[in-house]
């Protein structure tokens, strides 16, 4: 009831202002003396007049917004409604043969005065509304906030005006901080940008700031690490705008503002997908996604479906995860056919009763093994899952007629001192051949370690500082290159649209970060102080493990594609019956001593450390 009488306000303005305005176009053409047939012309046509404008601005839908929220867009807006009433009139008189009896010039007129009329009726009630919501925050009242924003841009001012309408009362926006010089000492808001980072803690002390607001979702990680280091000298709460690979599906809000973490301090430039082609190989397909319950296997699941694909096949040995997936895409993407798959890839009958029943046209291979250490304990496993559930997917895919096979790799297939690095070497190679022959489109992707995946080192860094510590870092030395979950899994959408068969993708994953460092960082975002609150050990390099991962052989060297951060890898090309007889001899060995010889024969950059 209460929106139907505020559209009929609006429109007896809209009413009033058209009358107003013809009228006093017709006085000001000619000067206050309007001739009495002009006047009664103007009387007679106003009905017509009013009818179309109203009906227009009905079909522009001026009378269902918000104007409190209006923005440019909704001003165009009236513009064209204006326009497009006046020329309305105007063609309906030249067509009902009448001859128009007013001067032209008094359209035009008219015309500029609904616009201004009706745009400043609008103005009005978003005025209003400011005014209203500047009189809550004008004061700062027990409870409430000062607010500093770092990052005067798209995200700073979508934030500074989530705080001034939403009714939060006492949250008042003091002052932005921008290192771009040109933006310093203007006013954006209603509130003055103050300088540059380094005033931040000056500005803090000076305008009793509460709360600071990094509202720099995709600026470079070295950037943020020194902005929250700055930002923590002056005792305020801190809060961080997602980084935008988090932002890429919404508009920012109050709401999405979170706590810093570590994850925020590596951010790279954005990935640019190309939408159009990875749609194209995705869109009304069906989709298998195997090791879909894991962190890398749920993120793909989750871009994918954003893709509008035919269904998607989630397989996962573990029912927990695998209903967990199921529920959160069928929550998300009602539209989206998902089926929930509990399998063992290494099971041969059931993978291929599955390709059999579903047909699925793209794999996305992201189920493995991945845990060094783990695995040196117990070769047995990581051979048969990274060996043989490679090879049993990858000739299901073959054998069903997929149209593409993308297999998750890691860089610690790279000259490999370990048996998981082996096992995903020897499953490249499996990869490699099996994409030189056929109609399936084979291909391997590999980067390093994930943040926040599942046994990664961040979740059990928080979980040793939460104890008190100490935290445990294998060696001072020791460096790994990283991606967030989303970053590697849009990367893999990407490189599997530009595979043509046989490829291994590396990503660019910047510079190696020292794990060291990454946990100073970490012991200093939960307020404590290294070596003083929390102390880190080090405990050496356990089996397996070396200090540095690489993304190439010494021999291999890459190639470019048309994404400036994906490169092929120039790959050995292996024969593969030969490569498959040579996995199979392996098969029935169940002596850690008879694989690790093995793999030293089938990898020959792999050098043991046990």
């Amino acid at each position: 009831m209460r929106r139907l009488l505020v559209s009929l306000f609006m429109v007896t303005l809209d009413i009033i202002t058209i009358a107003t305005a013809a009228f006093v176009a017709v006085f000001l053409r000619f000067d206050g003396n309007v001739p009495l047939k002009y006047l009664n012309y103007t009387v007679v046509s106003l009905p017509v007049l009013i009818a179309i404008s109203v009906a227009v601005f009905y079909f522009f839908k001026l009378y269902n917004r918000i104007w409190r929220y209006a923005s440019i867009r909704e001003f165009l807006l009236i513009i064209g409604a204006g326009v497009s009433s006046t020329v309305i009139f105007y063609l309906l008189l030249v067509a009902s043969g009448q001859n128009f009896a007013l001067p032209r010039s008094v359209l035009i007129i008219s015309m500029i005065l609904v616009i201004g009329g009706v745009g400043a009726s609008r103005l009005a009630v978003r005025t209003y509304s400011h005014y209203r919501t500047n009189q809550k925050n004008s004061c700062k009242v027990a409870g409430g906030q000062n607010i500093l924003i770092v990052g005067a841009g798209d995200a700073g001012a979508i934030i500074a005006r989530e705080i001034l309408q939403s009714n939060r009362t006492g949250r008042k926006v003091a002052g932005f901080i921008d290192d771009d010089k040109v933006k310093q000492g203007m006013v954006m808001f209603g509130s003055k940008i103050l300088g540059d980072r380094s005033r931040i803690k000056v500005v803090a002390e000076e305008y009793a700031i509460d709360e600071i607001i990094i509202a720099m979702p995709s600026v470079d990680g070295g950037i943020v690490r020194d902005v929250v280091n700055i930002c923590r000298e002056t005792g305020c709460n801190i809060k961080m705008v997602p980084s935008i690979y988090e932002l890429i599906d919404g508009k920012i809000t109050l709401d999405q503002l979170r706590n810093i973490d570590v994850e925020d301090l590596l951010r790279r430039d954005p990935v640019k997908l190309d939408q159009e082609i990875i749609k194209t190989y995705l869109q009304g397909k069906s989709v298998l996604v195997t090791g879909a319950g894991g962190s890398i296997g749920l993120e793909i699941c989750r871009q994918v479906a954003k893709l509008a694909p035919k269904e998607i096949i989630l397989l996962g040995r573990g029912e927990n995860s695998i209903y967990e997936v199921d529920y959160e895409l069928r929550s998300l993407y009602p539209t989206v056919k998902t089926h929930a798959v509990v399998a063992d890839i290494k099971d041969e009958k059931r993978i291929n009763k599955l390709f059999f029943e579903f047909r699925p046209q793209v794999v996305f291979h992201a189920a493995a093994h991945k845990h060094v250490p783990l695995m040196e304990l117990q070769p047995v496993e990581a051979v048969q899952n990274n060996v043989f559930g490679t090879l049993t997917v990858a000739e299901a895919a073959q054998k069903h007629g997929a149209e593409r096979f993308i297999m998750i790799s890691t860089d610690k297939a790279v000259n490999p001192t370990s048996v998981m690095g082996a096992s995903k070497r020897v499953a490249e190679m499996l990869v490699n051949s099996l994409g030189r022959s056929g109609d399936t489109i084979f291909a391997a992707v590999r980067f390093g370690n994930v943040l926040g995946s599942r046994g990664s080192v961040i979740p059990l860094f928080k979980r040793q500082i939460a104890r008190g510590g100490p935290v445990t870092v294998t060696h001072p030395e020791m460096k790994r290159y990283f991606m967030t979950i989303p970053e590697a899994s849009q990367l893999v959408l990407q490189a599997g649209a530009l595979a043509q068969g046989g490829e291994v993708f590396v990503l660019d994953m910047g510079e190696p970060i020292k794990i060291a460092d990454l946990a100073t960082d970490l012991i200093k975002l939960s307020g404590n102080i290294p070596g003083e609150d929390i102390k880190i050990e080090y405990t050496g390099l356990r089996t397996g493990e070396k200090l540095f991962e690489e993304l190439l052989t010494a021999e291999e060297g890459t190639t470019t594609t048309k994404h400036s951060k994906i490169f092929v890898a120039n790959i050995t090309p292996v024969d593969f019956e030969k490569m498959k007889q040579n996995v199979k001899d392996i098969r029935g060995l169940y002596s850690s001593r008879a694989i690790v010889a093995a793999f030293e024969k089938l990898v020959r950059t792999y050098k043991p450390n046990r």
